[in-house]
């Protein structure tokens, strides 16, 4: 007969709760102590100081010095409490850390103030209802795409052509708004959602029986039928769907009872005006982010399609087939990079017009590698790079010298540390964890 002995400690059932408010207590701290010194510094540089790039390199100074104490916090934080969070949480933090001081730098350069140029970009993405409408409408998009991307990752494979898929998504919502008579919006929704992602499905189809069955590299094909699907877009909104009598390459706007409601008549009670372009889908995207967790890690078909990712040959070993999972997974991918169309052809602009993408195809890959191909890590990062749009547009308003060019170079930045120099920041990380954590006997 065996014993156990039980524990002289209860489970803190609390624990999670009193790490989170450790962590936000001891950054609190820091900023008590940086903020007022900070604000001394600055002050006195603006004050006495004649070259104002002076200024600006003591401005860059205290940004480095601030998100350095709160990145090593945040390290310490999870070094400490929650381990398992270092691939999901600390490396994006810290790219984003590193993009930020080249945004700053660049900046510089052009002769302008960073600290102010960060503010602006804050203030402009989260600082108002108007602010807050754009920045969760760009996020919107970028859900939509990022789960595309991120859904093909899980399969080793690498879905390059949102771009196509959603304006291919796109003809699909207005063929089914123009073509229907709606009763109500809320069936509208339901039927534009189930075309836009069978014509996003359709077009990437394609692509993934040239990858299962032909041996095609799936990067090429989904990238070349961004450009088919680009043409073949141009022709029909110019010979097939252009309103006769207009010369503006679109379609006809949709039905009254086809409009999506936006933010200021489901929350117009937090400001949301009736110019704002956030509606309904939003809700849409939250729901495809849960759908996508429920896919991916609680049914078997998402655990085949992890398990061919991880290992092609021990797949076909268990007895999976990889044509299926190739065709499901693009499938999938390219269903949801389809159903962003709902968001900004039906819901935005009403009407299906060129360029209705605008690059969130591109942008879904960023956000995929950021959020570790993660729904909730996606929703994160494309909130980030919906503020960028938001707070980008807002800096190049409010400080003329900033150009276009220059909000595609700050985006860039945060692309490439979260993505190409991803290693740059986890290899030093993983040898400090290795190199910190407790040995055993």
């Amino acid at each position: 007969m065996s014993t156990t002995t039980p524990s002289s400690e209860a489970p803190n059932l609390f624990k999670p709760l009193i790490d989170v408010g450790l962590f936000a207590v001891a950054l609190g701290v820091i900023y008590l102590i940086v903020g007022p010194i900070g604000g001394v510094i600055l002050f006195a540089s603006t004050a006495f100081a004649a070259e104002p790039r002076i200024v600006y390199a003591i401005e860059f100074f205290y940004i480095f010095l601030t998100g350095l104490l709160s990145l090593l916090v945040l390290m310490a934080f999870i070094f400490r409490r929650l381990p398992d969070l270092r691939d999901t949480v600390l490396v994006p933090t810290a790219s984003i850390y590193f993009a930020l001081l080249g945004t700053a730098i660049t900046i510089i350069f052009i002769g302008e103030s960073p600290v102010e140029a960060l503010n602006i970009m804050i203030r402009g993405a989260f600082g108002s209802a108007y602010g807050w409408g754009y920045t969760l409408f760009y996020t919107t998009n970028f859900i939509f795409t990022g789960l595309a991307v991120a859904v093909a990752f899980h399969a080793r494979m690498f879905n390059i052509g949102g771009e196509g898929q959603a304006a291919l998504g796109g003809l699909g919502v207005a063929i089914v708004a123009l073509s229907i008579d709606w009763p109500h919006w809320s069936l509208a929704l339901l039927g534009c959602t189930i075309a836009a992602a069978l014509f996003g499905a359709a077009w990437a189809a394609i692509p993934a029986y040239l990858q299962a069955k032909r041996g095609s590299h799936i990067v090429i094909t989904t990238i070349m039928f961004n450009f088919i699907a680009a043409a073949l877009l141009v022709y029909l909104l110019v010979n097939v769907f252009r309103v006769e009598g207009s010369m503006a390459p679109e379609t006809a706007r949709f039905p009254e009872n086809t409009r999506l409601p936006n933010a200021s008549q489901f929350a117009g009670f937090l400001g949301f005006g009736s110019s704002t372009p956030l509606n309904v889908t939003f809700f849409v995207a939250i729901a495809s982010c849960v759908g996508v967790w429920l896919l991916i890690w609680r049914t078997k078909l998402g655990y085949e399609i992890r398990a061919f990712g991880h290992s092609e040959s021990a797949a076909i070993y268990a007895g999976i087939s990889p044509i299926k999972i190739t065709m499901i997974a693009m499938l999938i991918s390219g269903g949801l990079s389809g159903m962003m169309a709902i968001n900004a052809v039906q819901g935005e602009a009403e009407r299906l017009v060129i360029d209705s993408v605008q690059g969130a195809g591109f942008v879904g890959i960023a956000v995929a590698l950021m959020g570790r191909s993660h729904p909730v890590g996606v929703f994160l990062a494309a909130l980030l790079f919906g503020a960028l749009y938001q707070g980008g547009a807002e800096l190049q308003f409010e400080m003329p010298a900033i150009s276009r060019d220059m909000i595609l170079v700050i985006q860039a930045l945060v692309i490439l540390f979260t993505g190409a120099l991803d290693n740059m920041v986890r290899m030093p990380m993983e040898k400090l964890f290795l190199a910190l954590r407790p040995r055993t006997e």
